[in-house]
């Protein structure tokens, strides 16, 4: 029997990665907004359950969000349907028809306080509407009842588009002092991780329904956007690229050195044992993720 697998949010930069990590399960049906003929439009909750009605995949993959943390807390309608709305529609369409959701969530869902990693049933409490809406996209689809799985991650990167080392990257090459938050931590996590871990869960759960479940999927290790920064520049300047700035002239400052109109929180870490010790995974540290990926965007 061949599984029909439909992907939402094929351009992002989990999507992407997904296309690659997804296509030897089976019938791939990737879509996006701008999809002709079957709509991948979260914006359109009519249009995305007929979709699901449509081809009757077996599993359902949505990488598409509201990411705009910021421009979320001025268009809160908007960030709640795609956010909350489309994943719970997609959720009552999977329940009726039997199939798997996988989708993705955050470590906004919490408050940031401490510094202990979180674990899965640890009291929510979000500081923004982006991750107001990322918790409530969870609720729905855990009231709706069909099989699924939710991977809350953060810090997510990828080689291709835009990204936090990247900027860095461009800022040490033109100046010659930065600052970086410090007291923010969390684990840089890349596409290409989550999508091959989301892969071999989709193998696992399918013969394992019990795995139905919420789990934390980060890199290991932690850091701070200042310890990331530092890192990414230190390894370019290595690679023999010409860097500006000098190792000493990074400096460390409070997130309430960049006021956003979001709210940040400063303990993003995540505690991923559940997930390891259900799928049987190793998640490796940061560091190499984030080695593999500058080398990509070096050899660009």
């Amino acid at each position: 029997m061949s599984l029909k697998i439909l992907l939402l949010g094929k351009n992002g930069q989990i999507g992407w990665e997904l296309q690659r990590s997804l296509a030897p399960l089976g019938e791939l049906i990737a879509l996006d907004r701008h999809s002709t003929g079957l709509c991948g439009d979260l914006a359109d909750l009519q249009g995305l359950a007929k979709t699901v009605q449509t081809l009757r995949p077996d599993v359902i993959v949505n990488a598409a969000a509201h990411t705009a943390v910021d421009k979320a807390e001025s268009e809160p309608e908007l960030a709640r349907t795609l956010n909350a709305l489309a994943p719970g529609v997609l959720a009552q369409e999977a329940q009726k028809l039997g199939a798997w959701l996988v989708h993705y969530s955050t470590d906004y869902v919490f408050d940031g306080s401490g510094s202990k990693p979180w674990e899965e049933g640890d009291p929510t409490g979000p500081l923004s509407v982006y991750g107001q809406t990322k918790l409530e996209g969870e609720q729905l689809i855990q009231a709706a009842g069909p099989n699924h799985l939710i991977f809350r991650t953060s810090w997510v990167y990828a080689a291709r588009g835009g990204n936090f080392a990247k900027t860095m990257l461009r800022l040490a090459r033109e100046r010659e002092r930065l600052t970086v938050i410090d007291d923010q931590f969390g684990a840089p996590t890349g596409a290409d991780l989550l999508a091959d871990v989301t892969a071999h869960a989709i193998r696992c759960a399918l013969h394992r329904a019990e795995t139905s479940g919420l789990y934390h999927l980060v890199a290991g290790g932690e850091t701070s956007w200042h310890g990331y920064a530092s890192f990414v520049i230190d390894f370019a300047r290595q690679a023999g690229i010409d860097i500006k700035v000098a190792q000493e002239a990074i400096q460390a400052v409070p997130t309430s050195a960049f006021p956003t109109p979001a709210r940040r929180p400063h303990n993003s870490r995540l505690d991923t044992r559940k997930l390891q010790t259900t799928f049987g995974l190793t998640l490796p540290p940061w560091q190499q993720g984030v080695d593999r990926m500058l080398n990509e965007v070096f050899a660009q």
